[in-house]
This record gives C-alpha cells, sequence and structure tokens, in this order.
C-alpha cells in the first residue's frame, strides 16, 4: 500500500447555522491523481482551504503526511494553486518564479535554478524572459502549475485549473499534469464530471457537504477481469430503434440499454465477441450511422450515479 497523504475522520464545517461539509472521511495515498468534483457551491473550496490550513474544522480530524494542516512540518511538502491565481504584469517569469522561491526560503541561486526547473517541466522555458501580459490564457495557467511545483512538493492541490480555458488549452493542462503526476501526487478539484474521468484514478465526489470516495482504478480492473463486457456508444441523429435492434443481433450481445437518446449501452458475452468494438465500428460504417464516442467500460458519471442508486 501506498504512502497516506491525507486522511480526514468525521470533518465537519459550518458556516452559520448552515452545515458545507457534513462528517468527510475518506484517504489519499500516494499515486495517480485524486479528482475533488462536485457541482458549484458543493463545498470543494471550502475543503482545499481546509487542507491548505486556512480555515479550521469546526469537529472532526483532518491530517496531511500525519500532520494538521497549516503546520510548520508541511513546508514544501503540499502547494496549492487557488483557481484566480494571478501572475504580476510587471516582472518576467523567471523573475516572479525566483521571487516565489525565495519566499519559500531558498536561496537566490537555488531559487533561480528552481525557476528554470519548473519552466522546463510545463515546456515554457523559452517564455523565461517574457513578462505574462505576452503569454496566452492556457500559457499563464502552466506559469501558475510551474509555481506550485516549486521545491519539488509530494502533494499538490490544484483549484479548477482549467477554468475559463477552451477545450484544446484545456486537455493541454490535462496532459501536462499526466506527465508531471510522476514527480507529485495531485488533487484537482473541478465541477466537470467528464473532464477528469481519465485523468484519475480515485474520485471524491462531494455533494451537498456529502462526500463519497470512488476507485475508478479498481473500477477498472473489475471490469476487466469481468467475463461480461461493456461499451458505450454515442451517436449522432440516428432511429433510436433500429439502431437499438441492429445492434441486439450482433454475436455475443446480451443486452442493449439506451441511457439518453442517441446514447447505447451495449452488454456482451467477452468469450464470444472479444473484439465487439471492431464488430460494432464496421455496423455502423455499413449503415451509414456516425458516431461521436465508443469506449470500453462505464463512464465516470455512469459509475457514480450507480452507486448513488444502487
Amino acid at each position: 500500500m501506498s504512502r497516506i497523504l491525507i486522511e480526514a475522520r468525521s470533518l465537519v464545517k459550518n458556516f452559520g447555522s448552515k452545515t458545507v461539509l457534513d462528517q468527510l472521511n475518506f484517504t489519499v495515498h500516494a499515486g495517480e491523481p485524486v479528482a475533488l468534483i462536485g457541482p458549484n457551491g458543493a463545498g470543494k473550496t471550502t475543503l482545499f482551504s481546509i487542507l491548505c490550513g486556512y480555515l479550521t474544522p469546526d469537529s472532526g480530524q483532518i491530517q496531511l503526511f500525519g500532520q494538521q494542516p497549516g503546520t510548520a512540518a508541511l513546508f514544501g511538502k503540499v502547494s496549492a494553486l487557488p483557481q484566480d491565481a494571478q501572475l504580476d504584469p510587471v516582472f518576467s517569469l523567471s523573475r516572479q518564479l525566483q521571487l516565489y522561491g525565495q519566499l519559500q526560503g531558498m536561496n537566490k541561486a537555488t531559487a533561480q535554478s528552481e525557476a528554470n526547473r519548473v519552466l522546463q517541466l510545463v515546456d515554457l522555458n523559452e517564455y523565461a524572459n517574457a513578462k505574462a501580459t505576452m503569454l496566452s490564457h492556457g500559457m499563464r495557467k502552466r506559469v501558475a502549475i510551474a509555481q506550485a511545483l516549486l521545491g519539488q512538493p509530494e502533494l499538490v492541490l490544484l483549484d479548477e485549473p482549467t477554468a475559463g480555458l477552451d477545450p484544446a488549452n484545456a486537455l493541454q493542462i490535462r496532459q501536462l499534469i499526466a506527465k508531471l503526476s510522476e514527480q507529485a501526487t495531485f488533487v484537482i478539484s473541478s465541477h466537470n464530471i467528464f473532464e477528469l474521468e481519465r485523468l484519475c484514478g480515485t474520485v471524491l465526489y462531494l455533494e451537498h457537504g456529502k462526500l463519497r470516495q470512488h476507485s475508478l482504478t479498481q473500477q477498472q480492473q473489475q471490469q476487466h477481469a469481468a467475463a461480461t463486457g461493456y461499451l458505450n456508444l454515442l451517436l449522432e441523429q440516428a432511429d433510436s430503434a433500429r439502431v437499438k435492434a441492429a445492434l441486439q443481433q450482433l454475436a455475443g450481445v446480451l443486452r442493449v440499454e439506451q441511457p439518453q437518446k442517441n446514447e447505447f449501452a451495449i452488454y456482451y458475452d467477452k468469450s464470444q465477441a472479444a473484439a465487439l468494438d471492431i464488430t460494432v465500428l464496421t455496423l455502423l460504417r455499413q449503415q451509414g450511422w456516425f458516431y461521436r464516442s465508443l469506449s470500453q467500460g462505464q463512464t465516470l458519471e455512469q459509475q457514480l450515479f450507480e452507486v448513488a442508486s444502487g
């Protein structure tokens, strides 16, 4: 078992008569990125503020690396990037990062070396002498993430790191986090349930102050070992009844369900249809049906809400 980085037990936080966090219990281990997901106003930022030591819980316990949040023992081990973090328009990127390094206690030479290192990590070393006003929104986000990596922390908390980005830049940020996950464990807050599905191994789903912890890695292992396979097919406009009937005729298909318009859940016997995805794609091409996506296994949304309703 990997090292425990965060452990919360019966965590409660109230603002006046409103309970924002209600008896939260969860554990975060070192390793794959962790998603903290929930609708706007669910309490994600409040939880992040407690993890950083900015707020204290009203009851319960929470520890990072076995220490209370905000204590000196965590200095250099934990970093956080707020959603609306801004860069100074006056100083160059290198100078800003150097100053942040010195605020962490590094001497000037070490801070400059760290600034160069983290800019290299986010592929912006050629912009070291540029100012923030010269960068795109996506590039500024990458610099902000670089700032969070100064000093090589073991745990990095990112609050809505892709907020306000277009899909291409958001994808670039997710790919960057995936690459950097070899160096630190990321806990990433988002209200977008689809955004972090392929990036994170564990999901902490927060809603109305309650939290559920869900292991995507374990779910994927179970799905891989199961005798029954699952395909999720999303089409463009199509005759749903005709599509469903055609899918049910394929060899090995056990049943086809339709969660919503133009979406089909295909359950099949793996021993009879090991390459059903290829068969489905062939059928779609033959019939001239255009598809948006075809994925193995249940989506994160399906997994979470199946647990909730089960």
